[in-house]
């Protein structure tokens, strides 16, 4: 089953930039961003799809294939952050000069609302408390050994299926490089799939979320901000982005998650946004100190 549907997206859209953040750097079996446009492999309400997004002639065309072909055409405006408004962001950007030339330079870039729940989840999951080549290596190893073929020309693999997550032993996770703490979180999140997905909104689920052991706010906030497109979504916890917040808005090197918040609050209804646009901007906090090494949990 095929179904195309066109977009017409805002002035100055950023399409490569605004949806960039639904896959993982460098190789994700279950997306693929190249010149032919956005591939991603999602499994719908439906049933199993891929959806195509790519430019045309200032439109952008989507193409859903398979059982889930409608669901996913129905949702790629939203996918492409389509259904993102900044709303009052220029106003609110405007009572910091860094943030007003920030939000200017990267107007065109809109936030994605993928409307699932659990693969951005397995990521956030697997991205705790370790490096990114490490959370991203591991997210490759599950996605292959999880990995059932996605309907479509691209050769691209399905999101792991919660069910088959939740029904494997936490030790078959260690030759994917994660390590028991991960694994069981990833498991009581695979078994209560169902009832996230059913969320109606970022407030929900994050309640949902957070009140399952091993997943706190940070977790939270990577999850919803992709699945609902929250731009309010700050990630409290994180090891870099107060120390960013601090440095940008205050011109000091390092900041704790109080007074990140503390400093966001101009923003509040696009404090993540704020956060996201200044790692557009590459902004960083100097650097002390040695950094963070790689280590391997398959060998355990």
């Amino acid at each position: 089953m095929e179904v195309v549907r066109r977009l017409r997206p805002p002035e100055r859209y950023a399409f490569a930039v605004s949806v960039r953040p639904l896959l993982v750097p460098k190789h994700d079996p279950c997306g693929r961003l190249g010149d032919d446009g956005l591939w991603l492999a999602m499994r719908t309400p439906a049933g199993p799809a891929s959806l195509h997004l790519a430019r045309a002639a200032g439109d952008l065309i989507a193409t859903g294939h398979g059982p889930g072909a409608e669901w996913a055409a129905d949702r790629a405006d939203a996918i492409a952050g389509l259904r993102d408004d900044p709303g009052d962001l220029p106003t609110l950007a405007a009572r910091h000069p860094l943030v007003a030339r920030l939000a200017k330079t990267f107007s065109g870039v809109r936030l994605p609302a993928t409307g699932q729940v659990f693969p951005r989840l397995l990521r956030a999951v697997l991205e705790q408390k370790v490096t990114g080549k490490e959370a991203h290596r591991s997210y490759r190893a599950v996605c292959r050994h999880f990995g059932e073929p996605a309907p479509g020309p691209a050769g691209l693999l399905l999101p792991p299926d919660p069910a088959a997550v939740a029904a494997t032993a936490y030790w078959e996770f260690h030759p994917f490089g994660v390590e028991q703490r991960r694994t069981e979180t990833l498991l009581r999140a695979a078994r209560v799939a169902d009832r996230l997905e059913r969320c109606a909104d970022a407030a929900e689920a994050t309640t949902r979320m957070t009140a399952l052991p091993g997943i706190g706010p940070w977790t939270a906030a990577e999850t919803v901000r992709y699945a609902y497109g929250d731009p309010d979504a700050v990630s409290v916890g994180d090891f870099h982005i107060p120390n960013t917040v601090a440095w940008a808005l205050a011109g000091e090197p390092r900041g704790t998650d109080a007074r990140m918040l503390e400093l966001l609050e101009p923003f509040r209804g696009h404090r993540g946004r704020v956060c996201d646009l200044l790692a557009l901007g590459g902004i960083q906090a100097p650097k002390f100190g040695p950094r963070m090494p790689l280590r391997s949990f398959a060998r355990f």
